[in-house]
């Protein structure tokens, strides 16, 4: 929780900030907690060997799926099959490697944690611009509307009550499905390059990168469009290297967008709007999160491991510069914390569970608003 300290004053305007209370005996009595965990257990916080084997493992995956299409799909189905495959394995960096490594949290050493964290621009996005959407951002101000710009799909889909609603919002627990799957392709096309040009990031101000941020992330565009059409241009036709990238970059795109939506975008979460007459919020910083994140499914290890401990949400949002493999030993600690300290926890015990909850949200977040007589 200290890590994120920097950023408990966000800007939302040339003179005015957003502030949590104080300090609570809550977020220090769990904060303490935490401390004697790794204390007592004498586990490091970052550079855990299992991340590193962890690391190759999902590399390998993603390496075979590139080299199978590569080289050995011939077929239609294969082309599917591999690219299927190869948009789950560019998730699971997504989730695991990227993730980490962009919070400061796989390693000690910032060299490593950047190296590792611009995988993202590799596979098409920019580390840069997501350490501002996702870190500062999202991290600060869950779920409030024109602070998080996670939650800010609008004309498109409506995900918090203060957000404007339009009529075709009516049918969105219908179609966002499917617009989740143009993440990537946002991403890889027009997203990144939109908000460079104009500093903005859905109305937050983004510095533009300079030196070796910006060469990096040039650099990374370049690597991504030459593995993705380049190379495979050169084996095979051209309809059939848009076609796997296609495949591949929907499933990419869904499936982090599903995800997020699971954790955050659901009925038991909450939506704070931004206080009025430069007031703070009603709670603090660690309390804030835990009112505005669900975990779900954190019994089912093969989620677990593929989502990086996501569905761990709410730690993760406490102690994201903490490795994922922590999650399921700090889960316990902060629902205990929680508990001793009457703070609600929320947790849905599957993922169909969540997937429901977060339809059902989409679904409220569609009706027209209620106009009293």
């Amino acid at each position: 929780m200290q890590t994120q300290a920097e950023h408990v004053r966000s800007p939302v305007g040339p003179k005015r900030a957003v502030k949590f209370l104080q300090t609570s005996p809550f977020q220090r009595d769990l904060q303490q907690r935490v401390d004697r965990y790794f204390q007592e257990t004498g586990l490091p916080e970052r550079d855990v060997p299992r991340m590193y084997l962890k690391t190759a493992l999902i590399l390998a995956w993603f390496a075979g799926s590139y080299l199978f299409l590569l080289f050995f799909a011939r077929s239609g189905w294969g082309l599917g099959i591999g690219a299927v495959s190869l948009g789950l394995a560019m998730a699971g960096i997504g989730f695991n490697i990227q993730h980490d490594a962009n919070h400061g949290g796989y390693s000690n050493h910032r060299a490593v944690n950047r190296t590792l964290g611009w995988m993202l621009d590799v596979l098409g996005g920019s580390s840069y611009l997501w350490r501002w959407k996702h870190n500062v951002f999202h991290h600060t101000h869950p779920n409030v509307s024109t602070l998080d710009t996670d939650v800010e799909s609008e004309p498109f889909i409506r995900m918090a009550p203060a957000q404007r609603r339009h009529k075709h919002h009516r049918l969105q627990h219908l179609y966002a499905w499917w617009l989740y799957g143009l993440l990537a392709v946002l991403w890889h096309f027009t997203s990144d390059f939109v908000d460079l040009t104009t500093g903005k990031m859905k109305g937050r101000t983004v510095p533009r990168p300079s030196g070796g941020a910006l060469w990096a992330l040039i650099a990374g565009k370049g690597v991504f469009f030459s593995w993705v059409f380049l190379v495979p241009a050169l084996r095979h036709p051209l309809w059939q290297v848009v076609l796997a990238y296609g495949i591949a970059s929907v499933v990419l795109g869904f499936t982090l967008s599903v995800v997020f939506q699971l954790a955050h975008c659901v009925g038991e979460a909450t939506f704070p709007t931004v206080p009025e007459g430069g007031a703070a919020f009603e709670c603090d910083f660690a309390e804030h999160q835990i009112r505005t994140t669900v975990d779900f499914a954190r019994g089912n290890r093969l989620v677990t491991w593929y989502l990086g401990g996501l569905n761990y949400q709410v730690e993760h949002h406490l102690f994201p510069q903490v490795s994922h493999l922590h999650y399921p030993a700090l889960a316990a600690i902060v629902e205990d914390t929680c508990r001793a300290h009457g703070v609600l926890y929320r947790a849905h015990a599957r993922v169909g569970d969540a997937l429901l909850s977060h339809a059902r949200w989409l679904k409220e977040m569609g009706r027209p608003v209620a106009v009293a007589p």
